[in-house]
């Protein structure tokens, strides 16, 4: 079973590099972007085949190392 992570900036945190990528695209002439936030995408392949224990499997690493809870949040798509 293959998982994939969306971890992104809660909103009112600060995102510097989602930021930059926004002066970037106006230097480019992209004039109608009012906004960017930068996050990041993990992809697992896991062994395990039900869908409900996978899905507990991949929140217990979310919680404990491939997002920083405090200042992140993640979402989890099971295929």
């Amino acid at each position: 079973m293959k998982a994939r992570v969306h971890v992104m900036l809660k909103n009112g945190v600060l995102d510097p590099q989602g930021e930059a990528v926004h002066h970037a695209l106006g230097s480019l002439g992209f004039s109608g972007v009012e906004g960017v936030r930068q996050g990041k995408v993990i992809e697992l392949e896991l062994a395990e085949t039900d869908e409900a224990k996978a899905e507990a499997v991949v929140t217990e690493m979310c919680e404990k190392l491939l997002a920083n809870t405090v200042i992140e949040s993640y979402t989890v798509e099971l295929a």
